[in-house]
């Protein structure tokens, strides 16, 4: 089954914030805005253990307990186990350092082992308090975290991980499974593979307006000659696209301020947001299933919404082709 016939429409909530991401949230904040998404409509939810150490998947699973299991999907990842015992010494987080300093305090191992599979399923069942999960993502296995070690994780992911989901997909225990990366060389890896197949991936980061050439050139015609799907994650680029500062988790530097400036200038001459122009841009390839920003505030589901259904004129595309601000293989809505 695709992601698109599994998938509940084009937007989903991701959330990592929901984890503490960048600040401390309030419980009933975090509960609002999953709440916000419902009355929104969105109907596809995507966690981690990674978010906050648990904490993102058991504020998600405390609002969707309340909802009927089979009016949602839902998705998680593996790859990391929460243990009971807490961190005392920093987090090696390889370029995410720093991440998730307000989340819960618990050790994690990161593990992409058949048993730490299994195990890593079943403490996310717990956490999101429900019986089922829709799709699984293999979470990580990539240069951002593990450096020049990254392939033997993913050799690990692959003899272990891989093989769990596949039979438990084949067992219809879950729809589907792929990876969830920020970057693109591992999913290109998977799909160089006679087998295991997965059946889409989630691609974090790296096809948004201000990060899309390197996905453009092997990754999405490889994708897209497979007939496999893309859910893309962290569409405004780490906040940038949204009014944050955050570029790739980090303040954004002078090159990148100075570039969203120039897309910001080109949005207000066409009179739309930016916003709507990032999340627009994101869907735009063939190969894109959903896409899933996150939040923390409830005003920000909201603005979502109405970006995804904001009226872009093409003249806008046009221009945005023509300023250079985007690669020419890039597909643009109106066919532009």
């Amino acid at each position: 089954m695709s992601l698109k016939e599994i998938l509940p429409g084009s937007l989903g909530f991701g959330t990592a914030p929901l984890g503490n991401m960048f600040r401390a949230i309030p419980d009933e904040e975090a509960a609002a805005t999953v709440e916000a998404a419902w009355d929104q409509g969105i109907r596809y939810y995507d966690t981690a253990p990674f978010y906050g150490a648990g904490l993102a998947e058991e504020r998600l699973g405390e609002v969707l307990s309340t909802k009927l299991r089979d009016s949602y999907v839902l998705s998680t990842k593996v790859g990391r186990v929460i243990l009971d015992e807490h961190e005392t010494a920093a987090r090696d987080l390889g370029e995410k350092g720093g991440l998730f300093e307000h989340g819960n305090p618990n050790k994690m191992l990161h593990v992409w082992t058949a048993e730490a599979t299994e195990r890593s399923i079943e403490d996310s069942l717990k956490r999101l308090g429900t019986e089922r999960l829709d799709i699984v993502w293999v979470h990580d296995i990539a240069q951002d975290f593990h450096g020049d070690v990254w392939l033997q994780k993913f050799e690990e992911a692959r003899t272990g991980a891989f093989r769990v989901l596949s039979r438990l997909r084949d067992e219809g225990v879950i729809k589907a499974w792929g990876l969830g990366v920020n970057r693109t060389e591992p999913i290109e890896l998977t799909l160089a593979l006679d087998e295991p197949r997965p059946d889409g991936f989630l691609l974090a980061g790296r096809y948004t307006l201000l990060d899309h050439e390197h996905a453009l050139q092997r990754l999405l015609p490889m994708a897209q000659e497979q007939g496999v799907g893309i859910v893309v994650g962290g569409p405004y680029s780490s906040g940038i696209l949204a009014g944050g500062t955050h570029f790739e988790y980090q303040q954004a530097p002078a090159e990148i301020l100075e570039r969203v400036g120039k897309l910001k200038a080109l949005a207000e001459k066409h009179g739309i947001s930016i916003k709507a122009a990032a999340l627009q841009f994101s869907l735009a390839h063939p190969v894109a299933a959903a896409v899933i920003p996150g939040a923390t505030r409830p005003s920000r589901i909201a603005e979502d919404t109405a970006a995804l259904n904001e009226n872009i004129p093409t003249a806008f595309w046009t221009d945005l082709r023509a300023s250079g601000l985007v690669s020419p293989a890039a597909p643009l809505p109106n066919n532009a």
